[in-house]
C-alpha cells in the first residue's frame, strides 16, 4: 500500500503547502502508471495554478518528469549540440531557418517540436507540407542525423518525459495551461532529457504569445533559465514581441515559403532579425565563434537545410500545398496601419483550416493568411490588405470578419516597437 494518497497532496498545494520531494516524485510516478486520475491531476494543476510552487518544488517537478522517461545520449555527437524553444506565437517560423543556419556554423541542432493548437502555429504541420517529410525518427535515427547533418528537426520520442505527455493534454482541457510551473516544467524536462548542451528560449510577450502580460513572461523566462542550468544545460532567454504576426505569413506551407526566402538571403526584416539574434545567442552558448549573417548570406545554410530534409525522407525541390481558393481583403478607407493583431490573424488562419481545434484534427497544408501590409505602413481605400487561402470556401466568410477586426487603420504611424525586449541569462 502507498505510504501517499492523492487526496492528501492535492489538499496540500490547495491550503498552500509546500509539497515534499517524497510527494512530488510518488504523484508523477502514479499518474504517468495510470494510479492517480485525470480528475485527480486536474484539481493538482489547478491548486498549482492557484497557490503556485516554490523554486525548489518547480525543480523537483520538473526532474521527476524527466525521471518518468529515458534520456537521450547524445555522447556519439561531435560537435557542441544546442536547442532553441519558443513558447510559441502567430507566423513565428523561425525553428524553419535557424535549424539549418545553426548547423552550418558548427553546431549540431536537437530541435524537438510539436503540433499547432488553437491560434498558434506548429512547426511540425509546416514541415509536414514537404512532400516525403516525416516527423517521427527513432532515437537511433535520431542521434545519426545529428551526427552526420547536424540538424534534426522531429517530434519527441514517446519515451521521452511521459509524464509531461499526459499532463500537457489534460492541462489544455482544464483551463490550466497558463500556470507558470507547470509551463516551465514542461518545456523544460523535455529539453533537458533530450540531452541537449546547452538551449535558448524565445519567450513570446503580446496578444498573439500565451503570456500577454511582460511580467508573467519574465517570470517564467528566469524560471526556466534557472531550471536548466540547475540541470547542467547553459540555458540564455530572450523576451519577443508577439503583438504582431512574425514576417507576412500565417499557416503551413506558406511558412515553408517564406523561410525558404530567408534562407536565399531574402525574406521580411523581423524574421531575418530574430532568426540571427537567436543564431548568435545558440553560437554563443555552444561556444561556436561563427557569424551567422555572413554564413546566411554564404548559402551553406540553405545547403544544410536540404540536406536536413532529405535525411527525413522529403523532397525540398518539389513544389509546396496552395490552397484551392483565395479571397483579399481590402482597405475601405486611406490611412496608415496602426496595428496588425497577432491573435486576430492567427484566429483567422486557424478558421481557414490551417490549424486545429483538438489535436487529433488535421490541418490544410495550404490554408493560411498572407499579411500584404505591416503597422506604418500607408494604405488607399480599395488597397489589399491580405489573402485568405484556403481549401474549403465555406471557411472564408467567419476568417473574413475575424481578420478584418485585426488591421486597424487610422491617420498616424505607430511608434514602433523592439522586436528584442529583453535578455535573462
Amino acid at each position: 500500500m502507498s505510504e501517499f494518497a492523492a487526496v492528501d497532496v492535492i489538499r496540500a498545494k490547495r491550503d498552500g503547502h509546500t509539497l515534499s520531494d517524497a510527494q512530488i516524485d510518488w504523484v508523477l510516478d502514479a499518474y504517468t502508471k495510470g494510479v492517480v486520475a485525470d480528475e485527480q491531476m486536474s484539481a493538482l494543476a489547478m491548486a498549482i495554478l492557484l497557490r503556485g510552487m516554490t523554486p525548489g518544488e518547480i525543480a523537483r517537478w520538473t526532474a521527476a518528469m524527466i525521471a518518468s522517461g529515458e534520456r537521450l545520449d547524445l555522447s556519439a555527437v561531435t560537435r557542441p549540440t544546442v536547442d532553441k524553444h519558443s513558447t510559441g506565437g502567430v507566423g513565428d517560423k523561425i525553428t524553419l531557418p535557424l535549424t539549418p543556419l545553426v548547423a552550418a556554423c558548427g553546431a549540431a541542432v536537437p530541435q524537438l517540436s510539436g503540433r499547432g493548437l488553437g491560434h498558434t502555429g506548429g512547426t511540425l504541420d509546416k514541415l509536414e507540407s514537404i512532400p516525403g517529410w516525416r516527423a517521427r525518427l527513432g532515437n537511433d535515427e535520431f542521434v545519426s542525423q545529428l551526427r552526420d547533418v547536424g540538424a534534426v528537426i522531429c517530434a519527441a520520442g514517446e519515451g521521452l518525459a511521459p509524464a509531461d505527455r499526459k499532463l500537457y493534454a489534460l492541462r489544455d482541457v482544464t483551463g490550466t495551461v497558463e500556470a507558470i510551473p507547470l509551463i516551465a516544467s514542461s518545456i523544460m524536462s523535455k529539453k533537458i532529457a533530450e540531452g541537449t548542451g546547452a538551449l535558448v528560449l524565445d519567450v513570446k510577450v503580446g496578444t498573439g504569445a500565451f503570456m500577454k502580460d511582460l511580467a508573467a513572461a519574465r517570470e517564467l523566462a528566469s524560471t526556466m533559465v534557472e531550471l536548466g542550468k540547475a540541470h547542467g544545460v547553459n540555458t540564455v532567454a530572450l523576451l519577443t514581441d508577439m503583438n504582431t504576426p512574425l514576417g507576412r505569413t500565417v499557416g503551413n506551407a506558406v511558412e515553408v515559403e517564406e523561410s525558404l526566402e530567408v534562407l536565399a538571403g531574402g525574406g521580411p526584416a523581423d524574421v531575418v532579425e530574430l532568426t540571427l539574434a537567436l543564431a548568435r545567442e545558440m553560437l554563443a552558448a555552444a561556444g561556436i565563434d561563427a557569424d551567422p549573417a555572413r554564413v546566411l548570406a554564404s548559402g551553406a545554410a540553405m545547403d544544410s537545410w536540404k540536406a536536413m530534409i532529405r535525411a527525413q525522407g522529403g523532397d525540398p525541390d518539389a513544389p509546396l500545398p496552395t490552397a484551392r481558393e483565395t479571397e483579399v481583403l481590402r482597405a475601405a478607407e486611406d490611412g496608415v496601419v496602426e496595428a496588425v493583431d497577432a491573435l486576430e490573424i492567427g484566429l483567422a488562419a486557424w478558421r481557414l483550416g490551417a490549424g486545429r481545434a483538438r489535436k487529433e484534427d488535421p490541418v490544410s497544408f495550404g490554408a493560411g493568411v498572407v499579411l500584404k501590409v505591416r503597422p506604418g505602413d500607408s494604405v488607399r481605400a480599395g488597397d489589399v490588405l491580405l489573402e485568405l487561402r484556403t481549401d474549403d470556401p465555406g471557411r472564408i466568410p467567419a476568417a473574413r470578419d475575424t481578420a478584418a477586426g485585426a488591421i486597424r487603420i487610422g491617420e498616424s504611424a505607430p511608434t514602433h516597437g523592439r522586436l528584442l525586449i529583453d535578455r535573462i541569462a
